[in-house]
């Protein structure tokens, strides 16, 4: 293991960023075998109730969806949406919608929520380095960190493509708290530690 480490602490940063790029390619694939071998669709009870509020979000925008009082959901009794769920990844990805519209690359709402998890996979890969990196100074130990974050079956199994719920974003927002939390502590900058503070509003 140590000749490992000393390995890929001789190479150069533009190896170590392309290996970290090929990492989170490899954590995105690895995700998405059902689409390849099906079809883009989402699977599971939650996800299907997680798709169908976040496309009244979009319809509908914020005020409407945290006022929203859906009759068809705990049957016979109904629902206050807004008061009710986490709404983190309902908002992460209608604004990932409205960006993409904005920069005229439309794209369909359901292929926004079925490839959410496996891109935030490769953000969570990202995370990991910079935490792991920041932790033990040692950029290597970042790299193997976000390969084996990128690779451990009980995160794949929570972020495949089309389980469309709240780990598939909360995992990334959590390791990158860490990150942000590690940083602003080891570096005492006030721009670190608003970072960290809007992260952690962002995970909660």
């Amino acid at each position: 293991m140590e000749s490992a480490f000393a390995y890929l602490r001789s190479l150069s940063p533009v190896i170590k960023l392309s290996i970290l790029a090929l990492i989170c390619l490899l954590a995105f694939i690895t995700r998405i075998f059902s689409v390849i071998r099906y079809e883009s669709v989402i699977h599971e009870f939650d996800p299907w109730f997680n798709f169908r509020t976040t496309k009244y979000l979009v319809a509908e925008g914020w005020y409407s969806f945290w006022n929203w009082y859906d009759s068809e959901s705990w049957y016979p009794l109904g629902r206050v949406i807004g008061g009710t769920i986490f709404p983190g990844i309902m908002g992460t990805a209608a604004t990932a919608k409205w960006t993409l519209d904005a920069l005229f690359l439309p794209m369909d709402i359901r292929n926004i929520c079925v490839f959410l998890a496996p891109v935030f996979a490769g953000f969570t890969c990202i995370s990991t380095y910079f935490f792991t990196k920041e932790a033990t100074n040692r950029p290597e130990a970042g790299l193997l960190a976000a390969l084996f974050i990128g690779i451990v079956p009980s995160y794949i199994s929570r972020s495949v493509a089309g389980s469309y719920d709240n780990e598939g974003v909360a995992i990334f927002a959590l390791v990158n708290t860490f990150y942000l939390w590690l940083k602003a502590c080891n570096s005492g900058s006030i721009l670190w530690s608003v970072a960290c503070t809007l992260q952690y509003f962002y995970m909660v």
